[in-house]
């Protein structure tokens, strides 16, 4: 198996600190292979703010990306409306979507081995009257996909969600068999394929306190959630719970798993952003491609400051390169 790889990186808002840090990665050599998706105009405009010297090389299919110090190998984006750091502008929301579109079919077509995206900025795509929920929904859209699961890592922990931007009184509701279910097999099978754990173990949370404590404290784990999961064990899968959340995430049970199942957003993610927050990656999961993304909005303040911390787009790189080597091989059928 080849281990070269090759990912889209779409620069995200350009008011925002995407360009920024798509730029700092020319400060060092890569081992990857990265294109920037994006506005020659805008990096050289940003580049230029900032004080950095970084030769922008166009770059073509068939191409190999550069990786040298100094250099970033840049698909030419056009459309861009204004480039002024921290002040947003409607007048790019349709050149935003543009990188996402180029970047996602160049995954489906195979110009690409994965994509990893900044941040956006939905407020303003919105404002230009498209109507946008998020990088999760855009891309499911047009990759033609039933369902899709949000999960974020860092190197030490996995925890995906069930339900993900929902009023918490709305949560309930939309705790369901069939959503549970789909959401589960999908969870399973993506760290199959894209990280290569052949029998993965999911611990899963309850919705509610102590797991319910037997129907004292709610009855979704007793109506809903154990017998889903009674169902999947019968299929194969691996799952341990429902677990209280409070005792979920400590190294007793984290030990012993590969991913943690969390029922709604700020069920799972505070733990894991206070794990690692500034390391940790965004992962869209039920698409037939991969897409990384790092864990933090557009921080408009720090757009043009030089003060913008890369960290977790490295993380999102790393980890996209190596779902995109999985990925490889298992479609190969090798597994070693």
């Amino acid at each position: 198996m080849v281990d070269s790889v090759t990912l889209a990186l779409t620069a995200g808002e350009p008011a925002g600190i995407g360009p920024e840090l798509c730029l700092q990665l020319a400060t060092e050599p890569r081992q990857e292979g990265i294109v920037v998706v994006a506005s020659m105009e805008l990096l050289a405009a940003r580049a230029k703010h900032l004080g950095l010297t970084v030769e922008l090389v166009p770059w073509e299919p068939g191409q190999e990306a550069v990786t040298a110090a100094g250099q970033l190998s840049v698909y030419p984006v056009a459309g861009l409306a204004s480039d002024l750091p921290g002040q947003l502008d409607a007048g790019n929301s349709r050149y935003v979507l543009d990188t996402l579109t180029v970047a996602a079919k160049g995954c489906l077509d195979g110009t690409f081995d994965g994509m990893v995206t900044a941040p956006v900025h939905k407020g303003v795509i919105n404002e230009a009257g498209i109507a946008f929920s998020g990088h999760t929904e855009f891309l499911q859209e047009l990759c033609g996909v039933e369902r899709v699961v949000m999960m974020l890592a860092t190197e030490e922990l996995r925890v995906a969600l069930v339900t993900t931007h929902l009023p918490l009184k709305d949560v309930s509701a939309a705790i369901t068999p069939e959503r549970l279910t789909q959401v589960t097999r999908i969870l399973a099978a993506d760290l199959k394929k894209f990280f290569a754990i052949a029998q993965p173990r999911i611990l899963v949370a309850g919705l509610n306190p102590h797991a319910g404590e037997g129907g004292h404290l709610g009855r979704e784990e007793l109506d809903v959630i154990e017998p889903t999961l009674a169902s999947l064990r019968e299929e194969g899968l691996d799952l341990v719970g429902p677990l209280p959340a409070d005792t979920l995430f400590t190294p007793h049970w984290l030990d012993q798993a590969d991913a943690a199942l969390a029922m709604y957003h700020d069920q799972g993610l505070p733990v894991l952003k206070f794990q690692g927050f500034g390391r940790a990656v965004n992962i869209t999961l039920g698409l037939p491609i991969v897409r990384t993304s790092v864990d933090h909005g557009t921080a408009l303040d720090l757009a043009g400051t030089g003060r913008a911390d890369a960290g977790s787009l490295h993380t999102a790189i790393r980890v996209g390169a190596h779902m995109a080597r999985s990925l490889r091989a298992h479609r190969s059928g090798d597994t070693a």
